[in-house]
Order: structure tokens, then C-alpha cells, then sequence
């Protein structure tokens, strides 16, 4: 247990210097700096000083007493007694209390271990759309300048005779639309930049960098189903079956006697009435307690209480195995499908730049057919865009199957 705490600890403080540039730079500012995680750490660290409490005897019994009237005896009068009483749990308890303790600890641990998993994923979610918008502003810049070269070009043509003045006006639409797209492209970063920061745990206005560039997949990631079991949900379940388990002996050991060692040590005055061996010598009398379990109920609703409480916790297992394994191929699918969508705009992506390198040609030399150029242009357009966030889609399952298999970054 304190080897684990250390280990995290050391997550936790871990320093990182220079702007964040990757995604696994971010996973670690997260874990740094997040409060929420924080919360999660520190409930463990308290969870931890429960064992201690749990392994301790409970404090022993110190009692005075005072004779109003005085209690004659043949050596002299008592005045005062102190009562010292220790009482012992049944053979056993300490050491099995202890063990629900550091099992429950163990429990907080994997909590965190969800919530540090939960909040890469949350991370993610943010990072990639984040690539997605700064890549989507450079096609519409990238797009802004065709469009500026196409009105060079049929203003030409307008102005030789061989063209439109409609051709014109098709491209001030079209570049006022790719305006618009780029303005709410801007402000989609700024908003994403701000809920980034806020998953950080920095101000929400700090710089966000972003040297990475969206890849395009090619290959689903292999990810092994077995991984599954690493989840921190399902161990968490089986630390709290272990825990009911241990609270039914603990129930047992509870429902016997308990024992207790103490002292009585009597004041005793001496007597002025005559002369006596041992005149006014104080009582010391050691004692031996026990306690008698005789209402059982109370000792058998918690042995009970436990054995439900471990049943709920298997019916409960049993159903959160169930959901990561929906979830696991239904991630997996999805990226399966984002692979197929891609291959299908990397095909048509193709087809397209060359029957608009045909088309271009064909309106530089006759003026005609402008329209079509337009038109597949802005098709080509929305291909790269639907390939880009087939892209994203695919790094989202990722990121979804990440957590649930609890990679380890």
C-alpha cells in the first residue's frame, strides 16, 4: 500500500517544464493540476489513515470514585477509589478490521485510477476536434486562395470577352462563404482552447500549442479484449466483494466475547482508634472482564448485511463486464468503419483532383464549364473535410477504448 502511494504521488507532483506540444504532454499537465483528480487523490490519502484506527485497541477506562461516607473497614476507612479497565476484542478482529480498511483503501485507489482514465478521455475529446478545427482552417485558407486565383482568371475572361460576369459573382459567393466558415472556425478554437485550459486545471485564457497535426489513420490500433480486465470499475467491484467477505468474519469475530484486564486501587485511611499491622494500607485488586454477546441479533443482520452486500456487488460486476464488452466492440466497429470511410474519400479524393485538373484545363483554354469547375471544387472541398473527421471519429473510438482498457500512458 505505500509502495502504491508513493508511485502516485510521484504522478502527481511530477514537474513539466515548456509549453504542452503532444497529447500525452497534456495527459500529464492534466494529472498534475486537475482539482477534481486531485479530490480523488486525496479521499485515497484519507482512506489510508482508516487503517491505523481500524488495527487499534479502543482506549482504556480510567474511573474515580469518592466516599461520601467513608467505607469501614479493619485496617481504616476507604476514601477513594481509581479504576483502570482495558477491554481486548476477540482474537483476531484487529488484524481483520485492519484488512476491510486497507481493502477499501484500495477501493479510493481504483476510483482514482477511473477518474485519472476519465479524464485523458476527456482530454482527448477536446484534443482532437482541436486538430480537426486547425486543420479545417487551413483547407478553407488553402481554399481562399484558389478561389482568389479562379476570380484572377474569369475576370480575365470577362474582360477579353470570353467569359462571364456571372463566372465573377460564383466566386465572391463562394469566398464569402469560405470567409464565414473561417470566422466560425476561429471562434470554435477559441471555445475549445477555453475547455481545454478548464480540463488542465489552468486559467482559461493560457496559450494552447499545438505543433501535432492530425494523421490520417491507415491500420485500426490492435487492442486486445483481455485488456478489458484492467478496468479500475471491475477491480474496484472485486475489492468491495473482498471487503463484504471480510466484514462477514468480521461480523463473527464481533458476535464473540470480548475480554478486559484492569486494576482497582483503593485509598485507604488509617484508624486513630488503636494500633494495627497494615493500619491504613492501601487495595490493589487486579480484574478480569468479559463480555457477554447475548442479543445476537445485531451480529447476525451484519453477517447478513454483508453476504447481500456481496451479492450486490457480483450482480453489479457481472453487469459492468457486460457494458465494457458492448462498448469494446461497438468502439471497435466504429474504427473499423472510419478506416472504410477514409480508404472511400482517399478514392474519390483522387478521382476528383483529376477531373478538375481536366476541367481547369478545358475552361483555361475555352472559358466554358466554369460552373462545373466551381461545383467540383467545392465537392473535392467537402471530401477533404469528411475524410478529416472520419479521422477524428476514428481517435475518439481510440480514446474510448483507451478507457476502457485503462492503457497506461
Amino acid at each position: 500500500m505505500k509502495a502504491i502511494a508513493l508511485s502516485i504521488t510521484l504522478v502527481l507532483v511530477m514537474s513539466f517544464s515548456g509549453i504542452a506540444q503532444t497529447l500525452e504532454d497534456y495527459y500529464v499537465i492534466a494529472a498534475k493540476n486537475n482539482p477534481g483528480l486531485k479530490a480523488k487523490y486525496k479521499a485515497f490519502e484519507a482512506a489510508l489513515q482508516k487503517i491505523p484506527q481500524a488495527n487499534s485497541l479502543t482506549d482504556p477506562n480510567l474511573s474515580f470514585g469518592y466516599f461520601i461516607s467513608p467505607v469501614e473497614t479493619r485496617v481504616g476507612p476507604q476514601r477513594m477509589r481509581f479504576s483502570l479497565t482495558q477491554m481486548f476484542p476477540w482474537f483476531g478482529t484487529l488484524r481483520i478490521q485492519g484488512d476491510v480498511a486497507a481493502v477499501l483503501a484500495e477501493v479510493k485507489y481504483q476510483e482514482f485510477l477511473d477518474a485519472r482514465n476519465m479524464l485523458y478521455s476527456q482530454v482527448s475529446a477536446v484534443y482532437y476536434p482541436l486538430l480537426e478545427t486547425n486543420q479545417l482552417v487551413e483547407i478553407e485558407e488553402e481554399n481562399l486562395q484558389i478561389l482568389t486565383t479562379y476570380k484572377a482568371i474569369a475576370t480575365s475572361k470577362f474582360e477579353n470577352g470570353s467569359g462571364s460576369l456571372a463566372d465573377v459573382l460564383r466566386v465572391d459567393i463562394m469566398s464569402t462563404s469560405a470567409n464565414t466558415n473561417l470566422e466560425v472556425l476561429n471562434k470554435k478554437i477559441q471555445s475549445s482552447n477555453v475547455w481545454l485550459n478548464s480540463l488542465l486545471g489552468r486559467f482559461y485564457d493560457s496559450p494552447v500549442e499545438l505543433e501535432e497535426k492530425l494523421t490520417i489513420p491507415n491500420s485500426t490500433t490492435e487492442v486486445l479484449i483481455d485488456s478489458l480486465q484492467n478496468n479500475p470499475l471491475l477491480e474496484r467491484l472485486e475489492l468491495k466483494i473482498q471487503a463484504s467477505e471480510l466484514n462477514q468474519k468480521l461480523a463473527t469475530k464481533q458476535g464473540l466475547p470480548k475480554l478486559g484486564a484492569g486494576v482497582d486501587y483503593v485509598m485507604v485511611d488509617k484508624r486513630n482508634d488503636m494500633v494495627l499491622a497494615e493500619n491504613g494500607k492501601n487495595v490493589l485488586m487486579p480484574m478480569v472482564t468479559m463480555s457477554i454477546p447475548i442479543f445476537r441479533k445485531k451480529y447476525d443482520g451484519a453477517k447478513k448485511e454483508a453476504l447481500l452486500l456481496a451479492e450486490s456487488y457480483h450482480a453489479e460486476k457481472l453487469d459492468v463486464s457486460n457494458n465494457l464488452y458492448g462498448s469494446f466492440y461497438r468502439y471497435k466497429v466504429a474504427m473499423e468503419i472510419q478506416l472504410d470511410l477514409i480508404s472511400s474519400f482517399n478514392k474519390q479524393i483522387e478521382t476528383s483532383e483529376r477531373t478538375l485538373e481536366l476541367l481547369y484545363r478545358s475552361y483555361a483554354n475555352s472559358g466554358n464549364d466554369f460552373e462545373d469547375v466551381l461545383r467540383l471544387q467545392q465537392q473535392l472541398l467537402e471530401y477533404r473535410k469528411m475524410k478529416i473527421k472520419a479521422s477524428v471519429a476514428y481517435y475518439a473510438a481510440e480514446a474510448q477504448l483507451n478507457y476502457l482498457t485503462a492503457k497506461s500512458y
